[in-house]
C-alpha cells in the first residue's frame, strides 16, 4: 500500500508542475521558452521525486513504465493494477489542484485544456500523433530500463539521467503532441478539460494511451533482448 500512495503522490507532483507549468507559459510555436520550461519542469519533477520515492516505489509515476517493469518481472500482477489505478488517481488529484488555481484563482490557462495533449501540432493526424508517442515514450523507457538494470553503474546519478531524458523528449514532443509518453498524466487533464467544454483532447485521448504503452512494451522486449534475457 506504501508503494501505491508513493505512487499517487508521485504523479500528482507531475501533473500539478508539469500541466501547472504549461498552463501558465503556454505552449505554443511561437513561445520557444515556453517549451523549455514546460520541458523542465517535467523533467525536474522525474528527478526531484526519484529521489523522493523511488526508494519506496521506484518513481514510475506512469502507467507504461509500469507496464515495462512488469513485463520485465520488476513488479508483480498485483503491484502492475495497483501502481496504474494510484498513478490515474494522482493524476485527477493533480488536475483538481490546477482547477483550483486556475478556475477559482482566475488565472489564464495558457494551453486552454488544463496542459492535455493534442495533434494540433500534427493538424490532427492521427498516425502521425501515434508514431510521435509510440518513439518518444520507447526512448523514454528504454533509458529507464538501462538506468534501472542490475548491471547499469550509475549510482545515484539515476535519477538525473531520467529526468533529463524526459526534458530531452519533450522539447521535441511539445510542439507536436504535448508530449505525453504517460497515460495517467493524459487522462485526467482530458477528463478536466472536457467537462470544462473542451472536449478535443478527450477525442483524441486514445492516441495518447495506446501509442505509450505500445512504445512501452517494445522498449521492454527490446531490452530484454539486449540484456540477453528471453523474451
Amino acid at each position: 500500500m506504501k508503494k501505491w500512495i508513493a505512487e499517487f503522490i508521485g504523479t500528482c507532483v507531475l501533473v500539478t508542475l508539469g500541466c501547472g507549468t504549461a498552463m501558465l507559459v503556454g505552449c505554443d510555436a511561437s513561445s520557444g521558452c515556453g517549451y523549455l520550461l514546460t520541458a523542465l519542469a517535467f523533467g525536474l519533477v522525474i528527478v526531484g521525486m526519484a529521489y523522493c520515492v523511488g526508494n519506496i516505489s521506484g518513481c514510475h509515476i506512469n502507467p507504461a513504465v509500469s507496464l515495462a517493469v512488469f513485463i520485465n518481472k520488476g513488479i508483480d500482477g498485483k503491484d502492475f493494477i495497483g501502481y496504474v489505478i494510484a498513478q490515474i488517481l494522482g493524476a485527477f488529484f493533480g488536475t483538481g489542484i490546477l482547477a483550483l488555481i486556475f478556475g477559482v484563482g482566475g488565472v489564464e490557462d495558457m494551453t486552454g485544456g488544463f496542459g492535455a495533449n493534442a495533434l494540433a501540432g500534427v493538424n490532427d493526424n492521427y498516425i502521425a500523433g501515434l508514431v510521435v508517442e509510440f518513439v518518444l515514450t520507447f526512448i523514454f523507457v528504454l533509458v529507464i530500463l538501462g538506468v534501472t538494470s542490475k548491471n547499469a553503474g550509475h549510482g545515484s546519478f539515476g535519477g538525473l539521467i531520467i529526468g533529463f531524458t524526459l526534458v530531452l523528449v519533450h522539447i521535441l514532443g511539445i510542439g507536436l503532441t504535448g508530449t505525453s509518453v504517460n497515460p495517467a498524466r493524459s487522462i485526467a487533464p482530458a477528463v478536466v478539460a472536457a467537462i470544462a467544454g473542451n472536449t478535443t483532447p478527450l477525442i483524441q485521448l486514445w492516441v495518447f494511451i495506446v501509442a505509450p504503452l505500445l512504445g512501452a512494451a517494445a522498449a521492454a522486449f527490446t531490452y530484454k533482448y539486449l540484456e540477453g534475457k528471453k523474451a
